[in-house]
């Protein structure tokens, strides 16, 4: 996790929220290259779950909703983790994770403790005695805190107190009668929705995967009330899951399904299965598929009219919720390799974050960097292309493989005279004469 969090910052994937002023816990910047990759994995998402479908249509609900809506959805009771406090340094953690980091802190840094620790155990290294590690009896009892983060709007006193979502899911529900009535969908249909989700959690940690700010990409897919239907497409959207992350190049070794118990589901799930990725902070989840039955359009006091049988009757929902930063946090990660003389993302093409570079073989020749940079200008206009004279092209092949483009373009003295270029393959690094005007048609084949 290290090297990953490291090659993050230095190539411009994710800073640390708020850096210059010692950053934020659990808040996260996406730099230049990240921003690039995110809003590509969110677009292979949305492709794959709406465009390619037939049955399903998209949503932006508003982040803020009336806190009615908090209350319907029962997040205000039930949507909690365990909390307890030490006693020696007051610090807050969740009661049901305690115990892993402390599991997770011996076998990294020894019962003496460090003190050169990254953030995920500092709060940890202060409750060390060096000869007494930590008891039992130094937390306090369990219990109950709500994850949901706290807003006030208005301009005088009394504000009107309400919250940042902590799922995108509710503005999904709140507006299943508007999307109906506007728009010729029929059981079986979906929503799809991809946006920001805030949750105060007690203990962020693991880089980006536990935050405070994140974003998820839902579809809540309505279905008739029964239990054959609802077998069928919880088995269903299982399946298409994980063939989605497998497709996108993620090694089917490091992903599993994990049902839940019945007492580690939500409040709202009659069944939940856990996508899990095998990280380097062992199996975690970053996607769920749950059956929701009837509860939240009960609880919205929402029905469906269904023309066919001309019945009225509320749906049952099986929803599949995905973590974008932990998704892409897992891509980075599979895609991480060291090799004896470089470091390469092998990132799908799709999620790369640049598709070509272009290179000059030398700087100081004005007709061969002239002519780089019309044929940058050409690709530029079909793919996010990248231009660099910096250093030998050796480096600059480093350079591109560190942060996975597929495709480095060399304009050399040959190029000059017989309108041919170079083309290097990131992963095979193989090299290939190809035709400045079939160079975009070989590069779009490439990527698809």
């Amino acid at each position: 996790m290290e090297k990953i969090v490291a090659l993050a910052k230095r190539r411009g994937f994710i800073y640390q929220g708020s850096e210059i002023y010692e950053g934020i816990t659990g808040f996260w910047d996406y730099g230049p290259l990240g921003v690039e990759f995110k809003n590509n994995l969110k677009r292979e998402w949305w492709k794959y779950m709406v465009y390619d479908r037939e049955n399903i249509v998209g949503i932006d609900a508003a982040i803020i909703m009336n806190p009615k809506v908090w209350e319907a959805s029962g997040h205000l009771k039930a949507f909690t983790d365990p909390l307890v406090e030490c006693k020696k340094c007051n610090k807050r953690f969740r009661k049901d994770k305690f115990d892993e980091y402390w599991e997770d802190f011996y076998k990294k840094v020894g019962r003496g403790g460090v003190k050169a620790l990254s953030k995920q155990y500092e709060d940890i290294y202060y409750c060390i005695d060096r000869k007494n590690p930590h008891k039992e009896e130094d937390l306090t009892q369990e219990k109950k805190f709500n994850l949901m983060t706290e807003v006030f709007l208005g301009v005088t006193e009394p504000k009107q107190k309400t919250y940042l979502r902590g799922e995108i899911t509710q503005g999904v529900f709140v507006n299943f009668k508007n999307i109906v009535d506007s728009s010729r969908v029929k059981i079986p249909f979906g929503i799809a929705q991809i946006g920001k989700a805030f949750r105060n959690e007690i203990t962020p940690g693991n880089f980006t995967y536990r935050s405070r700010e994140f974003e998820q990409m839902e579809l809540e897919f309505f279905i008739k009330p029964n239990e054959k239907e609802g077998e069928k497409w919880f088995s269903f959207w299982k399946e298409e899951r994980m063939k989605w992350y497998k497709l996108l190049g993620i090694k089917s070794e490091n992903l599993r399904f994990r049902n839940h118990e019945q007492d580690e589901r939500a409040h709202y799930a009659r069944f939940a299965t856990d996508i899990e990725y095998k990280s380097p902070f062992g199996w975690s989840e970053f996607e769920g598929i749950h059956h929701r039955g009837d509860f939240d359009l009960t609880n919205h006091n929402l029905k469906y009219k269904d023309p066919e049988i001309e019945e009225e009757y509320t749906p049952w929902v099986i929803e599949t919720s995905g973590g974008v930063d932990r998704a892409m946090l897992f891509f980075l990660v599979d895609a991480y390799h060291e090799e004896e003389k470089r470091i390469v993302l092998k990132l799908h093409p799709k999620l790369a974050p640049v598709k070509v570079a272009v290179f000059p073989l030398v700087r100081n020749k004005k007709d061969i960097v002239s002519k780089a940079k019309s044929v940058y200008k050409m690709l530029k206009a079909h793919f996010v292309t990248a231009f660099d004279d910096r250093g030998n092209i050796g480096k600059r092949y480093l350079a591109q493989d560190e942060i996975g483009t597929p495709f480095c373009v060399t304009i050399d003295y040959e190029t000059l005279g017989k309108q041919t270029v170079t083309i290097r393959d990131r992963d095979t690094m193989k090299q290939e004469r190809v035709n400045i005007d079939k160079l975009e048609d070989y590069i779009k084949e490439k990527l698809t």
